[in-house]
C-alpha cells in the first residue's frame, strides 16, 4: 500500500515537472535568426550591460552549433530608457537615466547589426506605481525604437522586462505586468517579435517561493543574479527552438554534456567583458561613472585571440 502511494506520488511529480517544461516550451513563439545573420546585437539597460544572458546565449549556441559564425555583441547601457524619464533625484543628482534616443543611430550606424534584441522596461516606469503619462513614453518610446532599427534593415525582437521584486513590489511589478502585456499584444496588432521574459520569471519566482518564501531571482529587486539571468537566457533559447534547454536549471546543468563546455563560458565571459566597454566608448554615450574601454580595434584583436582559443577548445 505504502509503495503504491509512493509510486503513484512520483507519477504525479514527474507529470508536474513534464507540464512545467511543456508549458514553457509551448509558450514562447518560434522565432529564427536569419541564415545570413551575423551580427547580433543587445540593447538594453544595466541587465543587459552586466550581459551574464548574453553569455550564456552564446555559449550554448556555440557549443551547439559550432559551425555558426555568429558574432554577439552587448551594447546595454545601465540606467536607460526608451520612455526618456528620470526620477527627479536618480542616482542621489549625479545623471539623469540616459534615454536611449541620444545614442540609438550610431548603435545602428556603428554596429551595423543583422539582428537585434531589445530589452527594456524596468527602468521605465522610473519605480512609481502605474501612470497613464508614464505607460505613454514607453510605448512612444518602443514604438520609435523599433521604427528605426527596422529602417536600418535589421530585425529586431523585444523581451519583456525581467520581473520586479524590491520595495513595493506589488506596485511595480503590476506595473511591470502592463508593460508585459502591452508588448505581447503586439504579437497579434503588429505581428512584432515578442519573447516573454516577466511571466515565466514570475511563475518560477512563486514556485520557488513555495519551498523557500526567501527565494530571490534579483537581491536588490531589480538586477538578477546567475540563476535570473539563466531563466532569461532560457526563454530567448527556447524562442530560437532549443526546447531542450527546458530541462535545465542552470548553464552549468546545460553544458556538461560538452566535454570543454565549462572552459568555453569562461572564454565567452572574458571575451564580452572586454567587448561591451569597448563598444559602449566607441559609440559614444551620456551616463557618467562607465569603465572607459579600449579601443575597438584594440578590444577586436583581444577578442579575435580569445576566438581563436575557443576554436582550437571546440575541435579538441
Amino acid at each position: 500500500m505504502i509503495n503504491s502511494i509512493f509510486f503513484m506520488a512520483k507519477k504525479s511529480f514527474i507529470g508536474f515537472i513534464l507540464f512545467f517544461v511543456l508549458f514553457q516550451v509551448k509558450s514562447q513563439e518560434t522565432i529564427k535568426i536569419p541564415e545570413k545573420a551575423n551580427k547580433i546585437l543587445f540593447l538594453g539597460n544595466s541587465i543587459t550591460y552586466s550581459g551574464q544572458y548574453i553569455s550564456y546565449i552564446e555559449t550554448y549556441l556555440t557549443l551547439k552549433y559550432p559551425e555558426k559564425k555568429l558574432e554577439f555583441i552587448n551594447v546595454g547601457l545601465p540606467s536607460e530608457t526608451v520612455s526618456g524619464l528620470s526620477e527627479h533625484n536618480h542616482a542621489q543628482g549625479k545623471f539623469p537615466r540616459p534615454d536611449l534616443k541620444e545614442r540609438l543611430h550610431r548603435v545602428l550606424s556603428k554596429a551595423k547589426p543583422d539582428f537585434v534584441f531589445a530589452n527594456y522596461g524596468i527602468n521605465d516606469g522610473i519605480y512609481l506605481p502605474f501612470d497613464n503619462e508614464r505607460f505613454k513614453k514607453f510605448k512612444d518610446g518602443i514604438l520609435w525604437m523599433h521604427n528605426e532599427v527596422a529602417k536600418s534593415g535589421a530585425e529586431i525582437v523585444h523581451l519583456t522586462p525581467p520581473v520586479y521584486d524590491g520595495p513595493n513590489t506589488a506596485v511595480y511589478d503590476n506595473v511591470m505586468d502592463i508593460y508585459s502585456h502591452w508588448l505581447l499584444s503586439k504579437r497579434y496588432t503588429d505581428e512584432w517579435k515578442i519573447i516573454d521574459i516577466h511571466s515565466p520569471m514570475k511563475g518560477q519566482l512563486q514556485k520557488e517561493r513555495v519551498q523557500n518564501p526567501k527565494f530571490t531571482f534579483a537581491p536588490d529587486g531589480v538586477h538578477p543574479n546567475k540563476e535570473g539571468h539563466w531563466v532569461m537566457a532560457q526563454q530567448v533559447l527556447l524562442s530560437l527552438g532549443e526546447n531542450t534547454s527546458a530541462q535545465f536549471n542552470s548553464i552549468e546543468e546545460a553544458i556538461t554534456e560538452f566535454e570543454n563546455g565549462k572552459k568555453a563560458l569562461e572564454l565567452i565571459e572574458k571575451r564580452q567583458a572586454i567587448n561591451k566597454d569597448a563598444w559602449l566608448s566607441a559609440i559614444g554615450h551620456e551616463r557618467t561613472g562607465m569603465t572607459e574601454g579600449m579601443s575597438l580595434k584594440e578590444a577586436q584583436l583581444k577578442s579575435k585571440k580569445l576566438k581563436k582559443q575557443l576554436t582550437m577548445l571546440l575541435n579538441q
